[in-house]
């Protein structure tokens, strides 16, 4: 930061007993199911099996696999091969972050643009509502792009960490866009060629304690624009996640060491719909901090979006092919005008309830008082 900047507020800091009004959603982005109420709808699969290329394991496990993507857009694996240990390197690593003084982490300020680092709630341009977490970013792949200045030097050995940990998600993500592009009826390496050179972003989510978790989320619902997501996150809880518009939501059950995998925009795109991109949230709590470490893998921005394949007696649900940087523009376009129309919305039904109540109070006044004493 800038010498003179003045320190941002940082919710790993604060002692406030009230939500700052800057964190206040409206009544119905406001939680509706518990952190810890959990839920087992969302299948969770091994991998066991997954490299054999002889006998029916592997089929087994793409079956699920599909299924998953076809009802939820949203699954667990577990034996996935990516070690135990580096797991917890990287956990606790980033636990240690989050627990340095503001100065520190503030060395690493990301706003104003910035390519990675740390920075409070998000970083999207037009947000009237601050998430409830801090993080920091990381841009990984491709890595002639890396720059390591932007990358957080402590805790000593953080970085070697992220770099292993990068490589083993790049691979793990490429296995199972493998499996969906055998389920679509192409090559396996299809959906990962279509990214032509993959993008990857580390979002190490850290939600502190809430003193007003129900007034609040620590992350907004969303659906993630690239093509699918990894997400490791602790014991605590707080991932939820909906299929039918947001009418209801579940919490995802927490699994030690498993991976929580959904598919985003580009993917749903690619495969015409039939994969759905998961529709979910983060939400806060006033009894325990949560982490969790998202790993998106994106297209390049020059890459092209459109279906690889269209089953027969279907019509592609696009209408021209873009780039992903064309459609990113425009999902963030539609969010920001959502936003628009329902802040004049609420500003309209506020002048509606304002005259009603005048109306109200006139017509309780007595009809044969002295207008003097009306106007008083």
């Amino acid at each position: 930061m800038a010498p003179g900047t003045p320190t941002p507020f940082l919710p790993t800091v604060s002692e406030e007993t009230t939500l700052r009004a800057s964190f206040v959603r409206d009544e119905d982005e406001r939680p509706k199911v518990a952190y810890n109420q959990f839920s087992n709808e969302i299948p969770v699969i091994s991998l066991e099996g997954i490299d054999e290329n002889q006998g029916t394991k592997r089929a087994e496990i793409c079956k699920k696999i599909v299924e998953a993507c076809e009802d939820w857009g949203i699954f667990q694996v577990v034996d996935h091969g990516v070690d135990t240990t580096l797991i917890s390197e990287m956990t606790g690593f980033a636990r240690e972050f989050f627990a340095l003084p503001p100065e520190e982490k503030l060395r690493f300020d990301m706003s104003g643009g910035k390519k990675g680092g740390f920075i409070v709630s998000s970083h999207l341009q037009g947000e009237s509502v601050q998430d409830w977490r801090e993080i920091v970013t990381y841009f990984s792949h491709p890595l002639k792009t890396r720059d390591y200045s932007r990358w957080p030097d402590k805790p000593e050995g953080w970085k070697a960490v992220v770099e292993s940990y990068s490589d083993k998600l790049m691979n793990l993500a490429n296995k199972l866009l493998g499996v969906l592009s055998e389920a679509m009826g192409l090559e396996s390496e299809a959906l990962t060629k279509a990214c032509v050179d993959m993008d990857q972003k580390i979002v190490v989510n850290f939600y502190p304690k809430c003193p007003q978790p129900d007034l609040t989320l620590g992350l907004k619902r969303h659906t993630d624009p690239g093509t699918i997501t990894l997400l490791l996150q602790d014991q605590v809880g707080g991932l939820q996640a909906t299929r039918d518009g947001g009418k209801t939501w579940i919490t995802v059950q927490p699994i030690e060491g498993a991976f929580v995998v959904n598919l985003g925009d580009h993917g749903h795109y690619l495969s015409n719909g039939r994969f759905k991109n998961a529709d979910h949230q983060a939400v806060v709590n006033s009894n325990h901090s949560r982490l969790s470490i998202a790993t998106f893998q994106n297209p390049a921005p020059d890459a092209i979006v459109y279906p690889l394949a269209v089953r027969e007696g279907e019509k592609s649900i696009m209408d021209e092919p873009i780039t992903f940087t064309e459609m990113y523009k425009r999902k963030m376009a539609n969010d920001l005008e959502k936003a628009k129309l329902k802040k004049l919305a609420k500003a309209e039904q506020l002048k509606v309830d304002e005259t009603a109540e005048k109306e109200k109070n006139f017509a309780n006044i007595p009809q044969n008082k002295p207008l003097n004493e009306i106007l008083a």
